[in-house]
């Protein structure tokens, strides 16, 4: 034979590379086949991650404790509690929630924005009535023009929000994001009492935006708790429009605390802004509703009860640092 044929017993190189390429492909379909193929995670977890009760009984404790609050210092029977959050984030409808569920029936009394611009720039402090033409519920819920995330001369001026914690600031003051309310406005409180102070903030996010906070929005908001900080005022987080960020929990708002991407979102929100998970609450406004809901009313007045309990947290350290004392006028 010629010396161009193949040696006997050997196969062309071609064919070799061919056996060698079917055999690793042999290999890795075994291992695949072998390898236990995990489902996607569920989305509710099987034990709640927070204990709460959805029930009329549970509302109507809730509702008594609250008619019922007192802080024990005359000077400040109506503490001031401070929402702050980005444009339609959900803090003037969370003040007509409230009014609604104290009312007994749906009402808007705060005009709430549902696009990018702040629709007030007045600085608004709310009493809570109990009941149309009742008396007045021992809290004030205090709205600000809403903060912007898209830049730093957008949105209430970080001083500003400063001022209205020290109690500077006038109700229906209005803000300019450029020029900071200072002591030379013929408005500006010099001398505020220890009525016109905040003793309670809250800041409020949307449950589908935790991912989407700006560097701008999270610089405005460490600047002010940097500041707060060292005032001894404890600070709240209030999650909002949580049906809006998981389907499980629109079909069944009583499962918020088994949904695993609203645990997810709460974990990350806690390590951006430091606050220990305890210190967040979650809420469904009312917004579309025309009647109220017994599900909804639990988790609202769940949160505005640890934000009294919170003012309570704080009185007791201004009374143990002297700076008022039980019972003054």
């Amino acid at each position: 034979m010629g010396s161009g044929g193949s040696k006997q017993g050997s196969l062309p190189k071609g064919n070799t590379e061919e056996k060698k390429s079917e055999f690793i492909i042999l290999r890795l379909w075994r291992s695949s086949r072998d390898e236990e193929v995990k489902p996607p995670p569920t989305p509710l977890i099987e034990k709640p991650w927070r204990d709460q009760e959805f029930s009329s009984n549970v509302r109507d404790k809730l509702l008594d404790e609250i008619r019922n609050y007192q802080t024990m210092i005359k000077s400040v029977a109506e503490p001031r509690i401070l929402l702050i959050g980005q444009i339609g984030c959900g803090k003037s409808s969370f003040f007509n929630s409230v009014n609604s569920i104290f009312r007994g029936y749906v009402i808007r009394q705060a005009t709430a924005g549902f696009g990018e611009n702040s629709v007030s720039k007045l600085y608004r402090t709310y009493p809570i009535h109990d009941g149309r033409g009742g008396k007045k519920v021992p809290f004030i819920l205090c709205d600000t023009m809403g903060l912007e995330g898209s830049s730093d001369e957008a949105g209430i001026h970080v001083d500003d929000i400063i001022s209205v914690i020290n109690g500077h600031v006038p109700d229906q003051y209005e803000f300019n994001p450029k020029v900071p309310i200072s002591d030379k406005f013929k408005c500006y409180r010099e001398k505020p009492s220890l009525a016109d102070k905040v003793y309670c903030i809250v800041y409020v996010v949307e449950a589908s935006k935790v991912s989407l906070i700006s560097e701008v929005l999270l610089k405005k908001f460490k600047f002010i708790q940097s500041n707060v900080n060292n005032m001894g005022i404890p600070q709240l987080l209030m999650v909002t429009k949580i049906d809006d960020a998981c389907t499980e929990v629109a079909k069944d708002l009583t499962k918020v605390y088994q949904s695993r991407y609203i645990y997810e979102k709460v974990t990350q929100l806690a390590q951006v802004l430091g606050v220990p998970p305890s210190a967040i609450s979650l809420v469904k406004n009312y917004a579309v509703d025309f009647e109220l809901n017994l599900n909804m009313d639990v988790l609202i007045l769940t949160a505005l009860q640890q934000m009294l309990r919170a003012v309570d947290a704080c009185l007791d350290e201004m009374k143990q640092r002297g700076l008022i004392k039980e019972g003054s006028s």
